[in-house]
């Protein structure tokens, strides 16, 4: 009797707590078309974020939604990282979001001047916000920090010609394999942060396509003989950072691109939005109407992505723990390389 009294009360006890959490998300039965970012936890969750529809975890058999109704603090995403615990961060159009499993917190940054970097670091960027530098999370806090000077800023000032932007706002962050963190930007070109000191680096044709506007470095990449690819395949870069040491300015200097006329469409060069290397070493270029250009180190093979008969733009590539490429985009949703071509994502 005491027995079953004891098991009853602690079923009891058990369903008055678990109906005492609040469950957080909606369960959908379909992702949005307008998916940017694609990102896959440690537990192997899928997470997509949306342009205005806040971001989307599939586990594999199920698709929630969180919103601004769960605590985030805006529904149009820009970045999702995980840290060394397993919590998620989402970087929102109105600030950057904590996830610990069960609740969203904002982070409330802290503006500052005083540039470090730690291992376990996270940083974050929200374009289209116009911030004139870069957050920094070191596990309890989150700093907004603001870039130095460009060498150039008073030349380059008058002759901006985007305004929506912030010439130092942040389009892409990058570590490379000294440890160092990149940041491509929408006008004034890249700096690296090496610990010590911000130095910048800037080239016309990095930002400046050649029918007009900007185009910003959108993507950052170092390769496994060292060269840098920024934003387009004009030039590869090779960075001399004993000199960079010595000057007020990264020291480098410019190779030779890959690809051509022929093989761009008529056009001397591409601009990628971003890169990423497979698992096989082969690298992976993705433009805005162009599909997806693979360089093996030699030959150069287009993807051409398609909804259907529609030809699709694209934002973004991912590779993730298992090593298969994504891409997102503007309003066709989310697609997945099955070996031969990039097929549209339909979850089970």
């Amino acid at each position: 009797m005491k027995k079953n009294l004891l098991l009853f009360l602690t079923l009891l006890t058990l369903f008055t707590s678990c109906n005492g959490q609040k469950t957080i998300g909606k369960s959908v039965n379909k992702l949005s078309k307008h998916l940017w970012y694609i990102f896959q936890d440690t537990k192997n969750n899928y997470w997509f974020s949306s342009n205005g529809e806040g971001v989307y975890r599939y586990d594999g058999k199920t698709i929630v939604n969180f919103t601004t109704k769960d605590g985030l603090a805006n529904d149009t995403i820009r970045q999702i990282q995980e840290d060394k615990f397993g919590n998620i961060f989402v970087s929102t159009f109105g600030g950057i979001n904590k996830f610990d499993g069960k609740t969203f917190t904002t982070l409330q940054p802290i503006k500052s001047k005083e540039w470090k970097l730690e291992l376990n670091d996270l940083w974050f960027y929200i374009l289209g916000k116009k911030n004139e530098g870069a957050y920094r999370y070191d596990g309890s806090k989150l700093y907004d920090l603001e870039f130095p000077k460009h060498y150039l800023h008073d030349e380059i000032y008058p002759r901006i010609v985007n305004s929506f932007f912030s010439p130092y706002e942040v389009y892409s962050i990058y570590k490379d394999r000294k440890g160092a963190i990149w940041f491509g930007t929408s006008v004034f070109g890249a700096c690296r942060f090496d610990g010590e000191t911000v130095k910048w680096m800037y080239e016309d044709d990095l930002t400046y396509v050649p029918n007009g506007g900007t185009f910003g470095i959108r993507s950052i990449f170092e390769d496994k003989e060292g060269s840098f690819w920024l934003c387009n395949t004009w030039h590869k870069y090779i960075f001399d950072f004993e000199k960079t040491a010595k000057s007020d300015r990264l020291q480098y200097q410019k190779i030779e691109g890959i690809g051509n006329e022929k093989i761009f469409g008529g056009d001397k060069y591409a601009y990628f939005s971003h890169i990423v290397e497979d698992n096989k070493g082969n690298i992976w270029l993705t433009t805005w109407s162009q599909g997806v250009y693979k360089y093996d180190g030699k030959n150069i093979t287009n993807y051409a992505v398609k909804d259907g008969t529609t030809d699709v733009n694209l934002i973004s590539m991912y590779k993730d723990n298992q090593g298969d490429l994504w891409l997102g985009t503007p309003e066709n949703g989310v697609f997945k390389f099955n070996g031969n071509t990039f097929e549209k994502f339909k979850p089970q």
